[in-house]
């Protein structure tokens, strides 16, 4: 698409950053067809770019070069590979403006948010740049003196990664490094609302001299290339981020190939705050754990679970912070909420508060669409919250805090874990006895005590029950992408003996 076609709003300090084609084999490319989808911004509606709208012919093309690229870059040594990915860690944040500025056009979340995510998804680039040259194996004590064993780990392939629009850059890079790391190659799907800040990502990785095919990215129809991924016998491995009921479909077609699969799926995070927690620091972590991102996170807090004898002054503190809160376009200064993706979450949020109030919740502070109109919705705050809301059972996605109250610990752990999900939850309390004992009890993968902000890529990110298989981040995240390989050497000679 020509620059002159784009529209004022584009103005990056390097252009060679928008790129609006897939990218196949090292080659920037159309669809096979000449589809193409626009891509709007949340807050002003206007179309960004129109990029192509890729379906399964596209899709197999990208898993050939992966497939052909996977024996050059899997034979490569583990210090050649992330020599190349510290190289994009550095362009990564070299083009952070850039970056931060795609992501705020296409995405809506505020500037300041943008950058900080730039530095997060650049993290695990330079994490797994040095965890790839860690990847160990074992020698076993052999119970055969002329038999010596051992372990090995080597890439498990070509790997198919569907991230999802929350994250346009983090999501990605959270799956690309530790893959290309372990020496797998990637067809990486971004979420067609967002694929400029992937395909930005994607140019400063072939800058950084990562090779053809070991890195390509195509859009468009979620179905077609979804089915083109599962149904290969050349990906061995699925990664996805998104809905619980998307990441059931895959793991279910995942079956008739045997694929690896990795899923990190909804959540419901209760945030529980206790008669002994610090209330100005329970406020402030509650506003960052739930207003992030405009509520558009899979670890944002959904219910706030608040003991009596302190529900009435947190519920005061926590609704003067919220009416703080700035509304507007991401890119204006001052601004801490943007709009939510598109029409289809404001209905759902608006949903989701219109059940709430009908059974008997009161309105402390917003409580519908904003002034701005478009996919803005006001910040909006919850009180006498119940179980039997649509909000307490399903994961809201957007800027609406619900708080319910609690009496005692062994309440608020039953109302806490009682859900399908598992991702993450959170707990206030200024006893470290106390907090130890609610976060043993707590049915999450992840628990943040006296903290919301708790993703970070040395840490294990992951859920369990419905939220998910496997870990994303850490020393545990490579191993995603790796099999083991049992090696036995047999006729081995009796040892000297001296």
């Amino acid at each position: 698409m020509a620059f002159a076609q784009v529209g004022a709003m584009v103005q990056l300090k390097n252009m060679a950053l928008f790129k609006s084609q897939g990218l196949i084999g090292g080659e920037w490319t159309d669809a096979h067809d000449g589809r193409t989808l626009a891509v709007n911004n949340p807050a002003t509606g206007e179309i960004i770019a129109n990029v192509p709208f890729m379906g399964k012919v596209d899709a197999q093309k990208a898993i050939a070069a992966a497939s052909v690229a996977f024996q050059p870059w899997s034979k490569r040594t583990a210090f050649d590979r992330c020599k190349l990915l510290r190289k994009w860690f550095d362009l990564l944040l070299e083009n952070k403006e850039d970056l931060a500025k795609l992501m705020v056009l296409e995405n809506g979340k505020p500037l300041a948010e943008a950058i900080g995510e730039v530095h997060y998804g650049a993290g695990f680039v330079e994490y797994y740049a040095e965890e790839g040259k860690r990847v160990y194996g074992d020698i076993i004590p052999s119970p055969f003196p002329t038999k010596r064993m051992l372990v090995m780990k080597q890439a498990v392939g070509v790997v198919g990664a569907i991230t999802p629009w929350n994250f346009p850059l983090a999501m990605i890079t959270r799956k690309v490094a530790p893959a290309l790391a372990a020496g797998c190659t990637i067809v990486v799907k971004p979420a067609e609302l967002t694929p400029l800040t992937a395909l930005a990502a994607a140019e400063l990785a072939l800058q950084a001299g990562i090779p053809s095919g070991v890195m390509n990215v195509v859009m468009g129809d979620a179905i077609e290339i979804g089915a083109a991924l599962m149904e290969s016998n050349e990906v061995r491995k699925i990664t996805f981020t998104g809905s619980t009921h998307v990441g059931k479909i895959l793991m279910a077609a995942a079956a008739k190939t045997v694929k690896k699969i990795s899923l990190e799926l909804g959540g419901n995070a209760p945030l529980i705050i206790f008669n002994d927690a610090d209330i100005e620091i329970a406020v402030k972590g509650a506003l960052h754990g739930k207003f992030r991102n405009t509520g558009q996170t899979c670890v944002c807090v959904n219910r706030i679970l608040v003991q009596d004898g302190i529900y009435d002054e947190f519920a005061a503190a926590f609704t003067k912070a919220v009416q703080e809160l700035q509304v507007g376009n991401g890119l204006e200064a001052g601004v801490t909420q943007g709009p939510l993706i598109n029409e289809a979450s404001l209905e759902k949020v608006d949903k989701h508060v219109q059940d709430a109030v009908s059974k008997g919740a009161k309105v402390l502070v917003g409580g519908k669409r904003h002034s701005l109109g478009r996919t803005f919705y006001e910040p909006t705050v919850l009180c006498n919250a119940t179980d039997d809301m649509l909000i307490f059972r399903e994961e809201v996605f957007g800027p609406v805090a619900p708080l319910m109250r609690f009496h005692t610990d062994e309440e608020a752990i039953k109302m806490a874990n009682d859900t399908e999900f598992g991702l993450a939850a959170y707990a206030y309390t200024e006893n470290i006895e106390h907090g130890w004992r609610v976060a043993e009890a707590l049915d999450y993968g992840m628990v943040g005590l006296n903290e919301t902000l708790i993703s970070t890529e040395v840490a294990p990110f992951g859920g369990t029950k419905q939220s998910g298989l496997g870990r994303e981040g850490s020393n545990y995240g490579i191993d995603e992408y790796l099999e083991l390989k049992y090696l036995c050497l047999g006729n081995i000679k009796q040892p000297f003996m001296c």
